[in-house]
């Protein structure tokens, strides 16, 4: 999403998105009582509903393709789009997950008491109406409907240009799954048709949308945070970083390093800088390098990674814009730093707040890394590549987020959710 999105609305946009919103306030009123037992055949009606579709979604998926590659769009964002019947399945199996998992709206959260009597509890309940702004991922699609009918919600999406031929699929396919299952198929709307306007009508829809995720790349997130008037969950960018201290397992931090930068480069929890303390720099880089370079990966170093590398690989000079950079591509900036704390001051300079991992047999560095970097998910001889809902046993995600108010790091089924508190009293006036 660009400037254009402060471009004037035009009122049949805005009254068409507002309409939606509030088919999605009164649809969301039917999950306040449904059961826990209501709720889980739905995700397996909707999980098996895609299956049964797959034909259909693959040729739909196709056209998204093939409009991307026609437009130049990066192959790690084509690997994102890119739908075919395993990828569905494994999409419906987290449908089925999440239905295996708790129920957490009615969770006490606490309660006690109170010396007059009064009986105080704090109780998990449901946002109501969540707004979804996010690029080329149709399995976010399913994965923000399955966790909002879950968590009690009732989810507005807005998936852009990229994938609209497969979201259009696949939101029909889940609305006609909920229908079957005995709930409104309002639960789960899409609004791409209107554009870029229907996005910023969702934007400025306060009061009908309770919440609004925006997952995607810096500029839509950025522009969705500052021109929203409805509250925003912020989701950031993967700028993740590797640590290998001194003391680390070299093999151990090779087969982690290759794991966490190339298994899948399109992701914001691949590692997008590698820093190497000076101690382990002779003996790992040179393999580390021919290993990556070998795999394809372009590279950016500093001077110290540039002498270091092996003959036949190519490093560029690194420069601050890839310290910056999520490069969301086979490539990686490296760099050889003198102690932990330098990398440290690295990470705290340039990271996005998403996930660093540190490498070390060392209990002091991995404590003070864990103390001392602020990001939503920090790991210990472990590849960041683990930050991801379902790794983390919460099903499926709505997304990472990187603020510090109300959810933090993976945004699983509670992330969802507020509370209510319930006071129960017997004819008690306050004196």
């Amino acid at each position: 999403m660009t400037t254009e999105t402060q471009a004037p609305l035009a009122d049949d946009v805005t009254t068409a998105v507002q309409d939606i919103a509030r088919r999605a306030k009164v649809a969301s009123r039917a999950l306040a009582t449904a059961t826990r037992a209501v709720k889980d055949a739905a995700l397996h009606t909707m999980a098996d509903a895609l299956v049964a579709a797959s034909d259909e979604i693959v040729v739909a998926n196709a056209l998204d393709l093939e409009r991307g590659q026609a437009n130049g769009m990066e192959p790690g964002l084509l690997d994102r789009l890119a739908l075919d019947p395993a990828r569905i399945g494994a999409i419906a199996d987290a449908l089925r997950e999440l239905a295996a998992l708790p129920d957490p709206v009615g969770e006490l959260i606490r309660g006690w008491t109170l010396p007059n009597g009064l009986r105080l509890r704090q109780l998990r309940v449901p946002m109501g109406v969540v707004g979804m702004i996010y690029e080329a991922r149709p399995n976010v699609t399913v994965d923000a409907a399955g966790l909002a009918l879950k968590s009690g919600n009732a989810v507005i999406l807005r998936g852009g240009s990229a994938a609209a031929s497969s979201n259009e699929v696949i939101v029909d396919v889940l609305a006609r799954a909920l229908e079957s299952a005995g709930l409104p198929r309002d639960l789960v709307q899409s609004i791409d048709r209107y554009g870029r306007p229907g996005g910023v009508a969702l934007m400025r829809a306060r009061g009908l949308v309770d919440v609004l995720v925006p997952r995607g790349g810096a500029d839509l997130i950025r522009t969705v945070v500052a021109e929203s008037v409805v509250p925003v969950i912020e989701t950031g960018v993967g700028n993740c970083h590797l640590v290998v201290d001194a003391s680390a397992d070299l093999d151990e931090a090779l087969a982690i390093l290759l794991n966490a930068k190339l298994q899948r480069v399109g992701v914001c929890n691949a590692v997008e800088t590698l820093l190497v303390h000076e101690a382990a720099a002779p003996a790992f880089l040179p393999q580390a390098l021919d290993a990556l370079a070998s795999a394809g990966c372009v590279l950016h170093g500093d001077d110290a990674t540039r002498a270091l590398a092996p003959a036949g690989v190519d490093v560029v000079a690194a420069t601050d814009e890839d310290w910056a950079t999520e490069y969301l591509a086979p490539e990686l900036a490296v760099r050889v730093v003198p102690d932990l704390d330098a990398a440290i001051e690295h990470v705290q300079t340039w990271s996005s707040g998403h996930t660093e991992a540190i490498l070390t047999n060392d209990l002091r560095s991995s404590e003070r890394f864990v103390a001392e970097v602020d990001s939503a998910v920090v790991n210990v001889n472990a590849s960041t590549r683990f930050t991801d809902g379902g790794q983390f046993g919460l099903g499926a995600e709505i997304g990472i987020s990187t603020q510090k108010l109300h959810a933090r790091g993976p945004m699983g089924l509670a992330e969802l959710t507020t509370t209510k508190w319930v006071v129960e009293g017997e004819g008690h006036t306050r004196p």
